[in-house]
């Protein structure tokens, strides 16, 4: 999965989730500040994250969310290993 495909499914799931348009929803978006989200919202991206790409995130990482960039970047690293 490409970084392009990855950033598609990951701005679906946010959008589905967080109640935001796709169109709004950006490398650069911030989840607190940008689009709404509070702590049980990141909590349930998490999840949903772990669950569509196969993936474990630890505490460590999850405090590191803080943009769409970040969750990316994140997914990218996980996936590939």
């Amino acid at each position: 999965m490409n970084r392009e495909e990855l950033f598609k499914k990951v701005a679906e799931i946010i959008s589905e989730k967080l109640n935001v348009p796709i169109e709004d929803i950006d490398e650069d978006s911030h989840l607190i500040e940008d689009l709404g989200a509070d702590s049980l919202d990141a909590f349930d991206l998490v999840m949903v994250f772990e669950d569509e790409f196969g993936i474990k995130l630890e505490d460590e990482e999850i405090e590191k969310l803080v943009t769409v960039k970040n969750i990316l970047d994140l997914l990218e690293e996980k996936i590939s290993d």
